[in-house]
């Protein structure tokens, strides 16, 4: 009785008017579930694919593709040629449309655009995206460094970042040759009087304490939105996880062919594939175990083997677990009822499920194909030719010979027991974790390793707080360079570190030399000292990189995604 219920509530949500597929309609059913829609705040793709649609940047990328650069906001893509670059390559000039409204109405102007980077640096919440325009610009990784302080980082960003007539000029603290990319996906505008009247940072340094790493449920743009680009936020119910977007009839260029897009988190496969036969949903992305189920489907058609700039999954070893009412780490002590929350700071126990873990196996059945095996956490086609670094493959041997040493025997004689975490609805992260499961544990009858999915919020809300001890995600591209993959896994500030509670003075001191570098044979050689230490360390294990796939209504035309990443780009699709 409780299946039938279930069905006829999901055929009822796909009988709604709001979700009633149409020519100018577009549903998309995801996994992940948005988090928040303000530019300055979320660090995922399910918010960041909102975001990019609802804002624009100053330039972009064109279409589907991940090199060629177009002028969105700025009328030109800055070049040295057209002296928008300097040749020193310090300084970027922008020059600003004078013809864009924002949704409300209100004229964009140089200051909108001066006032949107300044607030997307210096908000600067620990794991979010402001590092990405904080270090090149200004040189730190975070507002939050030791030894640094809120009044010196203003008064350098208000030098950094400049107005000059219908020009925003921005300094840069050294060249750094992937600006213009990471400007092409993070640059965008927010009407400045807007957010002012809504309680937002005023643009002082008298309230900037106040925004600084904010609270997220503090800021009114975390639910509205008022941007410049071909949608505007129609609904959001953060509750039944589904967001309207409705097409920006005054947008700029040429207004979208969709008049509505609906976005709806689904984590079960069995329901997305559901809506995709029945009609609502005209989109779905499908793991390689599930693409038998949806090929078949008449009137969907696949599009396999999409690219992207990513590694995904990716274990990660927590080296400083939180105890408290931990029930992840057991009685909190070595042996068959649990681990002790240093467990992970051990070495060779981290060496020890590097080389228990079989990629080989998981590429060949979990991804059909839909990838190729991780050597390293960056994408080899953003590695220079004949980069060379250890790889560690699977080997048993070499596992049980680093569980014995672990903990000086005591791992092997006591066992050990904890739980391993993936977020719901990532059937190859699932795939891969019991993989892990399934091989340590026949090592040893005492190792015992216990699986649990977890939504996306409480997954990302717990490795932030250090309570897994091993966690599963994945990096998607914020820019196409190697440094984007490198400064995220390894960096003490960077995104997955930080989770990690991992900290090394000579991978930072590395990290920094690579970025203070536009000489590609140095890049090459720090690339190959990073990922050695890397290796030696054991500080993760990279499994694959992947390619997508989306099934798709017969009728979605000139459907656009995103190679880095973020999602799908709505201005471009139609629907006959």
């Amino acid at each position: 009785m409780g299946k039938i219920w279930g069905l006829f509530l999901i055929l009822l949500t796909l009988t709604r008017p709001a979700f009633s597929a149409s020519s100018q309609t577009f549903i998309l059913a995801q996994v992940d579930e948005i988090t928040s829609l303000d530019p300055a705040y979320p660090y995922d793709s399910a918010s960041q694919n909102v975001i990019f649609n609802v804002y624009d940047t100053l330039i972009g990328f064109d279409a589907d593709s991940a090199t060629r650069l177009i002028p969105l906001i700025a009328s030109t893509v800055p070049s040295v040629k057209n002296g928008g670059i300097s040749s020193g390559g310090r300084v970027y000039r922008f020059h600003i449309r004078k013809d864009i409204h924002f949704q409300d109405g209100k004229i964009l102007t140089p200051e909108d655009v001066r006032y949107s980077l300044l607030r997307f640096m210096l908000m600067d919440r620990p794991g979010g995206p402001s590092g990405l325009l904080l270090e090149p610009i200004l040189g730190i990784s975070s507002t939050q460094e030791k030894g640094t302080s809120l009044k010196s980082i203003f008064a350098a960003a208000l030098k950094a970042v400049r107005v000059e007539g219908n020009d925003v000029v921005i300094t840069l603290k050294r060249p750094f040759a992937p600006f213009l990319s990471i400007m092409a996906h993070w640059s965008y505008v927010l009407p400045k009087s807007w957010a002012v009247e809504h309680g937002d940072w005023d643009g002082t340094l008298a309230s900037l304490a106040h925004f600084n790493n904010p609270p997220e449920d503090r800021s009114y743009l975390r639910n509205h939105m008022d941007g410049s680009g071909p949608f505007k936020l129609a609904l959001w119910n953060s509750i039944s996880k589904y967001i309207i977007l409705k097409r920006n009839d005054h947008y700029w260029r040429k207004p979208a062919s969709l008049s509505q897009v609906i976005i709806r988190t689904i984590p079960e496969f069995s329901t997305q594939k559901l809506m995709l036969k029945a009609g609502g949903a005209d989109a779905i992305s499908v793991s390689p175990v599930f693409l038998s189920e949806v090929s078949n489907i008449p009137g969907v058609r696949i599009i396999p083997h999409l690219a992207r700039l990513a590694t995904d999954p990716v274990f990660f070893f927590t080296f400083h677990i939180s105890p408290m009412a931990n029930r992840d780490i057991g009685s909190g002590h070595l042996g068959e009822d649990g681990i002790p929350p240093d467990f992970f700071s051990d070495r060779d126990i981290r060496l020890g499920m590097t080389y228990a873990f079989d990629a080989p196996t998981f590429v060949r059945d979990a991804l059909k194909g839909e990838g190729t095996l991780a050597k390293s956490v960056v994408p080899q086609k953003l590695l220079q030719a004949n980069t060379r670094f250890p790889y560690r493959s699977y080997n048993l041997q070499k596992a049980v010979s680093h569980f014995k040493r672990a903990f000086h025997g005591q791992a092997w004689e006591k066992g050990f027991h904890f739980t391993l975490t993936y977020n719901t609805g990532s059937e190859n992260r699932m795939a891969a974790a019991l993989i892990l499961k399934k091989n340590v544990e026949a090592l040893n009858p005492k190792f015992h390793i216990d699986i649990r999915g977890l939504d996306w919020p409480s997954f990302l809300d717990k490795s932030e707080k250090h309570l897994m001890p091993i966690f599963m995600r994945g990096w998607y591209a914020d820019y196409p360079n190697a440094y984007n993959f490198l400064y995220a896994f390894y960096d003490s500030n960077g995104r997955y570190p930080l989770d990690q509670e991992y900290k090394d003075p000579k991978m930072d001191s590395l990290l920094e030399q690579f970025a203070s570098t536009g000489n590609r044979l140095k890049q090459k050689k720090l690339t190959e000292e990073i990922l050695k230490l890397a290796s030696e360390s054991a500080l993760n294990i990279p499994v694959a990189h992947p390619t997508a796939i989306y099934a798709l209504r017969r009728e979605v035309r000139d459907f656009h995604d995103d190679p880095i990443g973020l999602g799908l780009d709505y201005y471009y699709i139609k629907k006959k």
